[in-house]
C-alpha cells in the first residue's frame, strides 16, 4: 500500500514541480511520474532526517522538500536533453 501511495503523491509533486517550472518542459507524462517520485523519495528522506516523520509518512514538509526535489530533478533533465528528440537538437 506504501507503493501506492508514493506512486500517487510522485504524480502531485510531478505535477506541481512542472508547474511551478518557468517555461515549456519537454519530458513526458511518464518522466513526471518517475522525477516526481524520486522527488517526493528525496523530500520524504529529508524530512525524516529533520525528525518530522517517517519516510514513506505524508507530511507538509516532506511535500514541500519533494517538490523542490522533483523542480530540481526536472531541470537537470532539461539539461541533459531528456525528452527531446535528438533530430531537432542543435
Amino acid at each position: 500500500m506504501q507503493i501506492l501511495g508514493l506512486i500517487i503523491i510522485g504524480i502531485v509533486i510531478g505535477v506541481l514541480a512542472r508547474l511551478l517550472m518557468p517555461g515549456r518542459q519537454h519530458i513526458g507524462a511518464l518522466m513526471t511520474v518517475l522525477l516526481g517520485v524520486g522527488g517526493a523519495i528525496v523530500g520524504g528522506i529529508v524530512a525524516s532526517a529533520i525528525g518530522t516523520g517517517d519516510i514513506f509518512e505524508l507530511n507538509v514538509l516532506g511535500t514541500i522538500f519533494g517538490v523542490i526535489a522533483a523542480v530540481g530533478l526536472i531541470a537537470i533533465a532539461e539539461t541533459l536533453g531528456v525528452g527531446q528528440d535528438r533530430a531537432r537538437r542543435v
